[in-house]
């Protein structure tokens, strides 16, 4: 999607810089503001991975943004760095494979300040947009919250313990029941509950959650996995010690080579 969208944008742009050009009396061939153009995208493209990967690796909350806010800058003039010396080599080869050569009347201070006050831009409108769509994704997939203990006399059941998880779905909410989570996976600030086919965030980190499940039910078989036993079905052996655990629901888990004897010995316990 975002390939074919830049790539109707970098020809639109092309043609006005050709237009522009004529409009001033100068001969401007196409391929040139084609060549301008196609190259910026094109880092864009191979960059926008790693911008995502660092946005869901460290979201922007409520409880975070001015934190992180200086990261999220001094992420930004990397990305333009990479952006200025990348399109840069290209354009050189692409002009270099069509026996010309490509000049660059301006300083390099000069091209990456430019570069930067546009390229700011464009990275903070990305992780604007990807913050936006992982937000509107969550409301769609769902969010579970831990069930809070009630207002008005003791609770029926430790909080540190709950029976039951609060899910919120498409404004709707309903209670889970802790023993129907398979299985739990980390992502960034949130853990992924799996429950009956489905994934609903949880935010908290994995060891949190961690100490508030029965662990003579949920075991921790890789820093970023927790299964629960009643789901597991089997345990296949991979190269260098470590393990695939086969889910109920077709599900194929790592444990790692550290939590493998730990693993075995809890299922042998039990």
């Amino acid at each position: 999607m975002w390939a074919g969208i830049l790539l109707v944008v970098a020809v639109a742009n092309a043609v006005v810089e050709v237009m522009d050009a004529q409009r001033r009396g100068d001969v401007l061939a196409l391929w040139e503001p084609l060549v301008w153009e196609l190259s910026s995208v094109g880092v864009i493209l191979a960059c926008l991975p790693m911008l995502w990967w660092g946005c869901r690796r460290w979201p922007l909350h409520i409880d975070t943004w001015k934190r992180r806010l200086p990261l999220y800058l001094l992420a930004s003039m990397g990305w333009s760095l990479l952006h200025v010396l990348g399109m840069m080599a290209l354009r050189k080869v692409t002009y270099l494979g069509l026996g010309t050569t490509y000049v660059d009347g301006s300083s390099w201070a000069s091209r990456l300040l430019y570069e930067y006050l546009k390229d700011v831009r464009v990275f903070f409108s990305f992780v604007a947009l990807e913050h936006f769509l992982s937000w509107f994704g969550r409301r769609r997939q769902g969010e579970a919250h831990l069930l809070a203990a009630p207002e008005d006399g003791p609770p029926v059941e430790p909080v540190q313990r709950p029976q039951n998880f609060l899910v919120r779905k498409l404004g709707k909410e309903f209670l889970v029941a802790t023993e129907e989570v398979e299985y739990a996976q980390a992502s960034g600030n949130y853990v992924n509950l799996r429950v009956r086919g489905c994934d609903y965030p949880l935010r908290m980190t994995m060891a949190a959650l961690e100490e508030r499940l029965d662990p003579s039910v949920f075991l921790r078989c890789h820093r970023s996995w927790l299964i629960n036993r009643r789901h597991l079905r089997s345990i296949e052996p991979a190269d260098g010690g470590e393990a695939l655990l086969h889910m109920a629901d077709g599900a194929r888990v790592p444990c790692s080579r550290r939590q493998l004897p730990t693993l075995r010995q809890a299922l042998g316990g039990g």
